[in-house]
């Protein structure tokens, strides 16, 4: 274990870290601060998308972090590529969702359940950054309940013929796979969650179109759509692993998805924490730097305190999961307690800041508005903590 090192800032020093790591951890922060800090507060003025960022992302290998090196991914432990996942987060969330879901949902459901040919085809560009993924499971009138999606499949001779609509997906716009949970059993013999297959959908397909993008509050440069198929004829090769397997397979991705939005959360009140600490030393108040002031000094103390433990908690769990455990509640905690974190920190931090803290000059604002949806997607908070509730209520 490293000690604390270098300004209030730099806090990383805490975190134990390999060689490799510590080698990852200084590549995103160069990364970051060339290709994405400097441009962040006009994408999100902008809801501007970079699409350059995804194929840069993938010559340093961040989109193939967790895949295998025979499909030119990394191959590393979860912990690495939480590391760098958290350098990107603190310098704008909306890229870090979009490395976060490539790297958590599409790829490693590819990489589980694929076949042979489906993982040759589809895993090497999506590790090079040749194509980005995403993860298409909401509708517009399941999400939290998800089992209740209604978009359909219907088999017809080497095809299956796709109707209806997803909600909410991350990258939509520009995505090249996208892994789609879709009813294989019929309206008239519903099987809830075991009716429900994953396929592997290109923009390619006739009928598949991308509809309307949201105006957000925040995540803003991240693009999020709704997706359309009408008659869309998808190939039978195109089903990942067995029909009726969908809902499962999504499920077991989403701890991989869970333990990346963490590790966002994280990043964001860590940029709100740093941003706060430096103003706090530069903004002086009766004669004074607001820094000196036990009121701003209790703040501080338990926004670090808070980070810390959420940092802590992720990679504990990170670690237990690259060892085989089963990791479920923990992940749900992380995700739990980082997001929650994450929004009271960056509320914090806009208290700090007084009145220049709700006024789009200062960053802190845009780390408000992004760290919200990290207590919404990939399950709400409500949803955790069923999780989490009937894991130890049951023992586990």
């Amino acid at each position: 274990m490293t000690t604390w090192t270098g300004t209030p800032l730099s806090y990383q020093g805490i975190v134990a870290m390999t060689e490799e790591q510590q080698a990852i951890v200084e590549t995103a922060k160069a990364f970051a601060a060339e290709h994405v800090r400097p441009f962040a507060a006009q994408w999100d003025r902008d809801a501007h998308f970079e699409p350059s960022l995804v194929g840069k992302l993938g010559e340093l290998g961040f989109l193939g972090m967790l895949l295998p090196e025979e499909f030119g991914g990394l191959g590393l432990d979860a912990k690495s590529y939480l590391l760098a996942l958290e350098e990107i987060a603190a310098a704008d969330a909306s890229v870090a969702v979009m490395m976060s879901v490539h790297n958590s949902l599409p790829t490693q459901m590819l990489n589980t359940h694929g076949t042979p040919e489906q993982k040759r085809r589809f895993l090497t560009p999506l590790a090079k950054g040749e194509l980005l993924g995403a993860f298409a499971l909401s509708e517009a009138d399941a999400g939290s309940d998800a089992s209740a999606i209604r978009c359909q499949a219907v088999r017809d001779g080497n095809d299956w013929i796709v109707n209806g609509s997803k909600a909410w997906i991350t990258s939509g716009t520009h995505a090249g796979v996208i892994i789609a949970m879709i009813r294989t059993d019929t309206p008239e013999a519903r099987r809830k969650s075991k009716g429900i297959s994953a396929f592997i959908l290109t923009p390619d397909l006739p009928g598949f179109h991308v509809g309307k993008k949201e105006d957000k509050m925040g995540m803003r440069a991240s693009p999020t759509v709704t997706l359309t198929f009408d008659n869309m004829r998808v190939p039978a090769d195109r089903m990942l692993g067995a029909e009726g397997m969908g809902f499962i397979y999504a499920m077991q991705s989403l701890v991989h998805g869970r333990l990346g939005i963490a590790a966002q959360a994280i990043g964001i009140a860590r940029a709100a924490f740093e941003a706060a600490v430096a103003y706090a030393n530069e903004r002086k108040q009766f004669g004074t730097p607001i820094a000196e002031f036990q009121g701003v000094q209790f703040k501080l103390a338990d926004m670090a305190t808070r980070i810390t433990a959420a940092r802590a908690m992720l990679h504990e769990t990170a670690t237990a999961k690259d060892a085989g455990a089963e990791v479920d509640a923990q992940a749900s905690m992380c995700k739990l307690f980082a997001s929650e974190t994450a929004m009271w920190v960056t509320t914090q931090a806009i208290q700090i800041f007084g009145g220049y803290g709700y006024v789009k000059e200062y960053p802190v604002e845009k780390y408000f508005r992004d760290a919200k949806v990290t207590e919404i997607y990939e399950g709400t908070s409500e949803v955790q903590r069923i999780v989490i509730g009937r894991a130890v209520s049951a023992g586990a």
